[in-house]
């Protein structure tokens, strides 16, 4: 047993040696080990280490895994042949294009030619940046003093650009075994301030408006000299003319003075407007006319071109095909107003939303000071079929799905969107009656009518009024078919839904006047039934939640976006997410059977439910970030219900996107204990159906090397029913111990992120079990070197496509 310990030992060790750090270097190279920047004092640290241009490889256990993967695929990377492959694919490309020119109309020809174009790319990839298995990884650092020298240039420019315009940047390199250890030394001395801040210019009216708008100026007297808040003041500026009327100017006019008084070290700042080169003074443009012209797709509509006026609006289409109300409805600017750069950017950005054109260009002609707008347009094509091949998961294991659908754009000619979809899809998930992991398979498809205007009864000018918040209306009628190991269910749904965002997308609304389902369960497996049956013995009537059932609800949610998250490259990015929701609220207006009555065979249910989501993004620097989310749900059903919800209408805790060291729908509610499996432990074999949830998870990501990122996560909540339950005692929400219920879990995770896809593996472990009595609710000490996963079930592995948050 010790000899098979030795050979594992020496075995890793001759692993990690033929890996080492400082492999394969010549004579005079050394590897970047450490590159440290001494004397921070009041600059940004984490911009000045992003000026760095030679970072230390990612390490661990003394050698970096992306060097090491970079070194294998060079293993295998030949540049010479990878040139020849490409010249002889270049070759090939130019003769089959000389073919063309005779045989146009050549499909094998075309066809070839593609992918010739297409393996041509690949080769370029491969020639700039390696085989795949070199951009995985990354290569080694090796010290190069033009970088070191060009290291200080940057970090002299930021300081100087910062106000910091006597300080010095020197730096010293070590070297040992190999590795060179570099400091940069910043002695950052004091800032300048701006001690006062002069706008020269001999147009009153520039004056009087930058006077109007002083509150919003970047540059204010007290703050210390920054060249980034003088390049923001200048678009400022420009934008604020822009919109109001000076349709030629440009921040090229903006320059800036500053006077330095080296004893008091402050800058006084001159902003100086120059004169345009064409004109005495910057003139105020109006808009004269409009016109929108549509151009056919082909020429053989050229001659059936027909004239309207709208609005003021000078309209051409081909054909009768589009109406000029709705886009109307979708241009900010009218005659006789002065140019407004924010709403010309307005009125492309929402007919573009509009989903019918290919491109929509605006450009001004100008006659004096008078504006001529210029929209053009082409049709986007009539119908459009897509077709998606991939992997989804909502649970635990993933599993392939296809979806198609097709698009008849400007179905009535008024702008709208028919489409029609399908969907099926399998997925591996845990049965509710069993530990084992079985195959769960759903099918749906729909119908959906999309508007371009609110469909408000008595309201014709909501059209005009609302245009610029891209309102739109949704009819949808779809079925879907479900089949997991419990049980069967099927569904046919209609929807009414509203739907409209502010004008920069921030805030995105949708309302749900009318949301109807009528839902059938046909095949319950008898295991699950009897899991049922028990617990409607012990007076929890989920059964009810399986009965045929016609559901019908309206429902509000608000999405606001702070700093465009779900682009995790953008700086502290937040999303809060308010539902709201009130189900057969018509019921309240008719006498209606309740569930509680005895033969009971058609369930009706009244419920009101709110959720609030919070989500948080905030990056350290270029490789490392937190991210945090808070989530709290409430859900209480009330009136014919008699204490039931729909089941797609209950909270469930636990699984990839929840509290990951539980599996998913496993945990709480409250302190209720699970059913007890071998040895004693918890096999949470039953989902866990509850009326309120609330958890939150911290996540630190970093990149590791390549396309490679790792995660450590904590998570904390659980879930609970707002009243007592009998069949599950402890699941009752109470103010004075939920908060000792409240399980914690820990692990840490890799992610390998290609852009267009991430996959994501989390090793979760129990930290604290809310199921255990008081006082051995801490379980994280069963995990130790004798038991790296803790007792059975204390830890899980989750897959998941894309960020859990």
């Amino acid at each position: 047993m010790k000899s098979s310990k030795y050979i594992l030992f020496i075995a890793l060790l001759g692993i990690c040696l033929s890996c080492s750090f400082t492999k394969d270097l010549k004579d005079g190279q050394y590897a970047v080990y450490e590159s440290e920047i001494e004397g921070i004092e009041k600059s940004d640290k984490e911009v000045l280490y992003g000026l760095l241009e030679q970072e230390p490889n990612t390490r661990f256990l003394g050698t970096s895994p992306g060097v090491t993967i970079y070194r294998i695929g060079k293993n295998f990377y030949d540049s010479a042949k990878i040139v020849t492959n490409r010249e002889e694919a270049r070759a090939e490309l130019s003769a089959i294009r000389l073919s063309l020119d005779t045989l146009p109309n050549n499909k094998k020809l075309r066809k070839r030619a593609e992918k010739l174009g297409s393996r041509i790319e690949s080769l370029n990839k491969k020639i700039e940046f390696g085989n795949a298995l070199m951009r995985t990884g990354n290569p080694l650092v090796i010290l190069d003093s033009a970088e070191t020298e060009t290291t200080v240039n940057n970090l002299k420019g930021y300081l100087a650009n910062q106000g910091f315009f006597e300080s010095s940047v020197d730096f010293e390199v070590e070297t040992k075994n190999k590795k060179a250890f570099v400091n940069y030394l910043i002695n950052e001395k004091s800032p300048y301030i701006l001690d006062s801040i002069y706008t020269r210019s001999d147009h009153p009216g520039i004056i009087n408006l930058l006077n109007s708008t002083t509150k919003n100026s970047l540059l204010k007297k007290g703050d210390n000299y920054n060249q980034d808040n003088i390049t923001g003041e200048r678009n400022r500026i420009e934008e604020l003319l822009k919109n109001n009327g000076y349709y030629m100017f440009s921040k090229s006019y903006i320059n800036y003075i500053a006077y330095k008084d080296t004893a008091a070290k402050t800058i006084k700042l001159e902003q100086v407007i120059q004169k345009p080169t064409f004109s005495d003074i910057h003139e105020v443009y109006t808009i004269d006319s409009i016109t929108f012209t549509i151009n056919p797709p082909t020429n053989e509509f050229a001659d059936r071109r027909i004239r309207q006026k709208y609005r003021d609006i000078n309209f051409s289409f081909f054909q009768d095909r589009y109406s000029a109300n709705v886009l109307a409805s979708r241009i900010f600017f009218r005659n006789g107003q002065a140019y407004n750069r924010t709403s010309a950017i307005e009125t492309q950005r929402q007919l573009s939303n509009l989903d019918l054109f290919r491109f929509v260009n605006i450009s001004f002609d100008t006659v004096g000071t008078s504006l001529t707008a210029n929209i053009f347009t082409q049709p986007n094509q009539k119908y459009q079929l897509t077709n998606q091949v991939g992997i989804t998961i909502t649970e635990q294991l993933p599993g392939p799905f296809f979806s198609t659908g097709l698009r008849n754009r400007n179905f009535f000619r008024a702008g709208e969107i028919l489409e029609f979809n399908f969907r099926a899809g399998l997925e591996g998930v845990a049965s509710a009656t069993d530990q084992g992991v079985y195959q769960s398979s759903e099918l749906s498809g729909g119908v959906t009518l999309i508007f371009p205007r609110f469909l408000i009864p008595f309201a014709p000018n909501s059209l005009q009024k609302f245009g610029r918040y891209n309102p739109n209306t949704r009819v949808r009628l779809s079925y879907n078919y479900t089949n997991r190991p419990e049980y069967t269910r099927n569904s046919v749904n209609g929807l009414l839904s509203y739907t409209w965002a502010t004008s920069n997308n921030r805030i995105l609304y949708t309302f749900n006047a009318a949301d109807l389902s009528y839902i059938r369960t046909p095949k319950i497996q008898q295991e699950f039934l009897n899991i049922l049956t028990t617990l409607q013995d012990n007076g929890n009537n989920l059964i009810w939640s399986f009965l045929p059932s016609f559901i019908s609800s309206l429902s509000g949610q608000t999405i606001i976006n702070f700093n465009k998250y779900g682009n995790f490259k953008s700086n502290k990015a937040s999303l809060l997410r308010l539902f709201a929701e009130s189900g057969g609220t018509t019921l309240n207006f008719l006498e209606s059977k309740s569930n509680s009555e005895p033969g009971i065979e058609f369930a009706n249910f009244q419920w009101l439910k709110a959720q609030v989501d919070f989500r948080r993004y905030y990056p350290v620097n270029k490789k490392q970030t937190f991210a945090y989310r808070f989530n709290l749900g409430w859900a209480s059903p009330y009136g014919v219900s008699a204490g039931i919800l729909p089941y797609e209408k209950y909270f469930f805790a636990g699984g990839g996107t929840s509290i990951r060291a539980w599996q998913a729908r496993r945990l709480g509610p409250g302190s209720s204990s699970p059913t007890t499996g071998k040895g004693g432990e918890y096999d949470y074999t039953n989902e866990q159906p509850a009326e309120m949830i609330l958890e939150t998870m911290l996540e630190y990501r970093r990149n590791l090397f390549g396309y490679f990122d790792m995660a450590l996560f904590i998570d904390a909540g659980n879930s609970w029913m707002i009243g007592y339950d009998a069949a599950r005692p402890g699941a009752d929400f109470r103010y004075d111990r939920f908060y000792k219920e409240l399980a914690v879990g820990t692990g840490l995770g890799l992610r390998m992120d290609f852009e267009f896809l991430i996959i994501r593996l989390d090793l979760a472990t129990k930290a604290i079990d809310p199921a255990k009595p008081l006082g051995e609710r801490w379980v994280f000490d069963n995990v130790n070197f004798r038991r790296p996963f803790g007792v059975r079930g204390q830890t899980v592995l989750n897959f998941g496509i894309g960020y859990p948050f």
